[in-house]
């Protein structure tokens, strides 16, 4: 016990090299992108819309798809209302108020550990980036539960509840429905690479400097 205590405490212990450094403040200058990149999208197909409607969910807001003579977004809304689903508001989402908020807290976070260069504010970074990553997606979906389940039973249209798809395809009544995420997830899917990648480049250089 006593050896990999010792053991850990050098681990983390261990300086951030240059190259580290560098990783740490591209993955954090990164996550700005995602606040004005979409995270989702979920496209509706049938016969009634065969080009689609799109709903783009971004860290701060929802936003469909626009043509000359339609919003998506209200289209979508008004399907769900035969169907009892309640509509699909910014104001229910209070992800919208906490995501951007813990983002701009990432990338300070990640910015004074590219400036001290201690392994172990990285790997406290690499945490809970990993935890917040992992939390979104199971509120995402949490929300999808509900809004799937919590249907109005005097609704025009009877479905028994359901729940969209979070990722794939899935056939809601005349709907085919696809769920994907867009470029601020793949841009979010990077930064722990990164991380992880200046936590290997670190270490190396720390044992090729004792030996």
């Amino acid at each position: 016990m006593e050896q990999f205590t010792q053991k850990a405490n050098a681990f983390f212990e261990t300086p951030i090299d240059l190259r580290g450094r560098v990783m740490v403040l591209i993955a954090s200058l990164l996550l700005i992108a995602t606040f004005i990149l979409p995270l989702w999208e979920i496209s509706l197909y049938s016969n009634q819309f065969p080009d689609g409607l799109v709903v783009g969910i971004f860290s701060h807001k929802l936003e469909g798809g626009k043509s000359a003579n339609r919003d998506d977004l209200k289209e979508i809304n008004a399907l769900n209302h035969y169907i009892g689903m309640r509509p699909l508001k910014e104001e229910d989402f209070t992800e919208f108020k906490w995501i951007p908020f813990v983002i701009g807290g990432v990338v300070l976070l990640g910015l004074r550990v590219a400036v001290q260069g201690k392994m172990s504010k990285l790997v406290d970074l690499f945490v809970l980036f990993t935890y917040f990553g992992g939390f979104s997606l199971w509120s995402f979906y949490h929300k999808l539960h509900l809004y799937g389940h919590d249907l109005d039973p005097t609704a025009a249209v009877k479905v028994p509840p359901f729940t969209p798809p979070i990722f794939g395809h899935k056939t809601m009544a005349n709907f085919e429905v696809y769920s994907y995420p867009d470029w601020g997830s793949y841009v979010m899917a990077v930064v722990p690479v990164l991380l992880l990648l200046a936590i290997w480049l670190s270490v190396s250089a720390s044992r090729k400097g004792q030996s």
